[in-house]
């Protein structure tokens, strides 16, 4: 349960009546009585004879997220007019009448909810209930009044965009709520207000202000039977007319879908005559009741709920940078928001902005130490403590967690979730939702031209800051970048990490991308070209979860995971797919596991199903395991057959050591046939808890998409363990040569391998364009060594990468007495490029290689869902081989050359050859 709107409301009101010292009476003696009308309308009664008050809420699940996009509003309107006359009482008398017995009436308008706050004296409270439910059923709605009321909501409008923090908060919403009601601002726009009439709020009365979808709240001194029998008078006649159904919450599944088409970071900048910059900085997150609401509550306090927190502490007390900072999480009945505010010195924006980048990118929430983990939870917990210090703030807290958790133990839970917050809960919130492509920014500077705060300095119209010129375009540009940086080559935002992936024309809606937590993802892929529909499913281990004295394991598990679930035999699986012209495949490599399908999006809810059994209940049945091993063992003596297969097989033995890239990936025939059923049980145990993405292309329903990834979220199997793996860079092997023998062959084969980089480094489009330029049929190397000297049929390079390393290798198979001048002709070409830089022609060549390959590569909906969910998971954006792509038509020869000199270093370079 979220803290942050109870303590609004009860912080907006509160009693103005003063007493000289606090009564000691306990507020908890009793607790609040509970009764549903016969037509639904529930009645909270806590007496409280501390005071000689009586506060009263009616709660009504109307606001402007129940809103049409023609009604945007409406709600704030009414609230409004309920004051201009009712049917027994002249405009503004309600008021007048609620006033003259010494008490107070009010009403607010929110996202989800409109309450109306009547704090009377006690023995006046009837008069108070009487008014509020006059004042809503009663209305007169008078077109002349509503025409007045019109101008001052619009003057209300323009006020609060004069406003900075008010013109922020609207420039935000549409960005980090796209798609939903909370997009809109609760008070409406000039010309939907304009368009509203008397007719329409009736309308809109009769339709939501249901007597089912209402709370009253009465607290103070007073009966319970008094106020029960007073409601039952005022309200109980009451009807409802149509069927309510409780809103649900964006999150699981469709708010990470609709926060993901943010496509982050998201940063906007506005400019209008101001002396200080302020600065929103946001990030969505669930609703208040999500499960993880409490994690992100008392990660907002740490950060910036008081003076002790890390912002304040940092960039106001320390390093000064900031006039103000704070940190909340603002969390409604189906979205949230995660904010950072400061205003600050236009003069150190780019310095702040840097530096808060720096610190949310590497924020590590153990580093809060256990003195200020247990100070937030105090505080948090104080702050409920001390809502009940006033009758208004006890109505408002009790009302508050009545209406929307509906249970007289909420606020009792929320204290046991709070103690249960701890730093491993707090960093699994900052990895799911403190995250660059999530962010969404709007800042408002002086506009050019306008004094700086000291009056010391004008900014010039043309003046330039950030690296570029003063514009709003250019300097959230400029900002975005800087998000990028501090997290290490966050993707560019160009429509989204994923906006490009459907490359071609045709029938591809827009692609989305949905965050479900601790390192699992979901990703959509729209493309209704062909009624089919792929999908991959890829996790971090493979080899990276086998012992070494277990090389293997993860592919044996993959060859038999598909041979049976608890439900179906192997041969039944194998039916079960035919009949659907249906296919699955799993694949275990060095750092990942992957689960593939595809099949006609007919079937797709029978295919989903099956997933999910095969997910959570692989069978690893004793036969089919001990068949799969002499099957493996099988195609590993058949692939040692081939010269290539061979050196394939053993070159990554040969070049790592101490590090699963080191293993024989297939494991050793006898090694693989000592492996057990417990072995693999283990190793699909651990396997299943790893982070994970599942990318969707084709045509499908994303809600069934987004339910099922949802489900596995919360534990494949059921399993809700969470496991890790971070990758590390392998060793490199001390002997630099190798030689393998198979007998009764015609040609050797040499593999030479220069050490390269991860796949992430700066200097992969380049060295994948120099690869580009070494192989095919009119590279350097073919060229050369084929059509020039007719050394080989087959002599080509080629590029391998991981997250940690890479090599670029060299192959040619040739007469074994040619090896000698082979070798001779590698060193020549790479020689050439050391000394001089490629011809334009030849490096076009390369760049036009590339493009036409990877399109060409990725036309299946396999191919799209495997680069997704294989990039994503390996920590990578979804568009690097894209981006790339499009650095690399930056390259020039010089570049090429550069890095030919860098990495293609003969003292550094590995050789294995296979000899006959």
């Amino acid at each position: 349960m979220i803290v942050s709107c109870v303590l609004f409301m009860c912080s907006m009101f509160t009693s103005t009546l003063q007493a000289a010292t606090m009564p000691s009476a306990d507020v908890n003696a009793s607790s609040p009585r509970i009764t549903r009308l016969p037509n639904g309308l529930t009645v909270l009664v806590q007496e409280d004879d501390r005071f000689p008050l009586v506060s009263l809420r009616l709660y009504v699940h109307a606001g402007s997220a129940f809103e049409t996009s023609d009604q945007a509003g409406i709600s704030h309107l009414l609230e409004h007019m309920v004051f201009k006359g009712t049917k027994t009482r002249a405009p503004g008398q309600v008021a007048q009448d609620i006033e003259s017995a010494g008490g107070y009436l009010n009403a607010a308008t929110s996202f989800d909810y409109t309450m109306y706050i009547a704090d009377m004296p006690a023995d006046r409270w009837e008069l108070g209930m009487e008014v509020i439910q006059d004042m809503i059923f009663g209305a007169t709605i008078d077109p002349a009044e509503l025409a007045s009321e019109k101008k001052v909501v619009l003057s209300e409008l323009e006020r609060g965009e004069d406003a900075p923090s008010a013109r922020i908060f609207k420039n935000l919403q549409p960005r980090i709520w796209p798609g939903t009601t909370y997009a809109r601002p609760i008070i409406g726009t000039r010309e939907t207000v304009q368009a509203i009439t008397a007719e329409d709020i009736h309308r809109y009365i009769a339709a939501l202000y249901q007597p089912q979808s209402m709370l009253l709240a009465v607290c103070g001194q007073v009966q319970e039977a008094e106020v029960l029998a007073k409601a039952t008078a005022l309200f109980g006649a009451l009807q409802n007319t149509a069927p309510v159904d409780p809103p649900q919450p964006l999150g699981t599944p469709q708010l990470d879908a609709v926060t993901q088409s943010i496509a982050g970071p998201s940063v906007q900048v506005g400019s209008m005559p101001l002396n200080k910059a302020y600065v929103h900085v946001t990030f969505p997150i669930p609703s208040f009741r999500s499960a993880k609401s409490t994690g992100l509550e008392v990660l907002a306090y740490l950060l910036g709920g008081d003076r002790t927190s890390r912002l304040y502490r940092t960039f106001k007390y320390e390093r000064q940078l900031v006039d103000s900072i704070s940190c909340s999480a603002l969390m409604l009945e189906r979205v949230g928001m995660f904010s950072i505010y400061a205003t600050l010195d236009p003069a150190d924006l780019e310095r702040f902005w840097h530096e808060l980048m720096v610190e949310l990118s590497t924020l590590d929430a153990h580093t809060f130490s256990p003195e200020a983990l247990a100070r937030a939870k105090l505080n948090l917990e104080d702050e409920l403590f001390q809502a009940k210090e006033t009758i208004a703030g006890l109505t408002s807290k009790l009302g508050f967690f009545q209406f929307f958790e509906n249970s007289p133990l909420a606020e009792e839970n929320y204290f046991h979730e709070l103690a249960a917050v701890t730093p491993d809960i707090l960093q699994a919130r900052i990895q799911e939702y403190l995250r660059p492509e999530r962010l969404v920014a709007s800042l408002l500077v002086p506009a050019p031209g306008q004094p700086h705060d000291n009056g010391n300095a004008t900014l010039p119209a043309n003046a330039t800051t950030l690296g570029t010129p003063v514009t709003d375009a250019d300097r959230a540009k400029a900002l975005e970048r800087m998000v990028r940086a501090a997290w290490g080559g966050a993707p560019e935002r160009a429509g989204g990490p994923l906006a490009e992936q459907a490359f071609g024309q045709g029938r591809r809606g827009e692609p989305a991308r949905v965050e479900l937590g601790d390192g699992r993802a979901l990703v959509l892929l729209p493309d209704a070209t062909l009624p089919y529909t792929a999908l991959t499913l890829s996790m971090r281990g493979g080899d990276h979860l086998v012992p070494p004295d277990k090389q293997g394991l993860a592919e044996l598990t993959a060859w038999v995971f598909n041979r049976g679930t608890g439900n179906r035999t192997a041969t039944e699986i194998q039916d079960f797919l035919a009949d659907r012209a249906a296919s699955m495949s799993v694949t275990a490599h060095r750092n990942l596991f992957t689960v593939s399908m595809k099949f006609p999006a007919r079937f797709e809810q029978e295919l989903l199903a099956f997933l999910e059994e095969a997910l959570s209940s692989p069978a690893f049945s004793p036969e089919e395991l001990a068949r799969e091993q002499k099957n493996l063992a099988a195609a590993i003596r058949k692939r040692e057959d081939q010269p290539m297969g061979l050196a394939l097989r053993h070159v990554f033995p040969f070049l790592f050591r101490n590090h699963p890239y080191g293993y024989f990936h297939q494991g050793q025939p006898e090694e693989i046939a000592s492996l057990t059923r417990e072995d693999v049980l283990e190793f699909w145990q651990r396997q299943r808890t790893m982070p994970w993405t599942l990318a969707v292309c084709g045509e499908f329903s994303a809600e069934r998409m987004t339910a099922l990834a949802t489900r596995l979220a919360a534990g494949i199997g059921g399993d809700p363990a969470r496991g890790t793996l971070e990758w590390t860079a392998p060793q490199w092997g001390d002997n630099k040569t190798a030689k393998l023998h198979l007998a009764e062959r015609n040609q050797a084969h040499l593999l030479i391998a220069f050490p390269l980089p991860g796949a992430g480094h700066p200097d992969t489009p380049g060295l994948t364009l120099l690869r580009a330029t070494l192989a095919g049929m009119s590279g350097l190397l073919f060229s050369d060594l084929r059509d020039k000297q007719g050394l080989a049929y087959t002599v080509t390079a080629f590029l391998w990468q991981s997250p940690t390393t890479g090599a670029l290798f060299f192959y040619i198979g040739a007469d074994p007495e040619k090896m000698p001048q082979a070798l001779e002709g590698f060193r020549k070409v790479t020689a050439q490029l050391h000394e001089t830089p490629l011809p334009e022609d030849e490096l076009r060549r390369g760049k036009n290689v590339l493009s036409g390959d990877y399109y060409r590569d990725h036309q299946s909906l396999l191919s799209r869902t495997d680069e997704a969910a294989t990039l994503l998971t390996q920590g990578f954006p979804a568009d690097l081989n894209r981006e790339q792509l499009a650095a690399v038509q930056q390259l020039t020869p010089t570049d090429l050359q550069t890095l030919a000199t860098r990495y293609l270093n003969w003292d550094a370079a590995y050789m294995l050859r296979v000899q006959p």
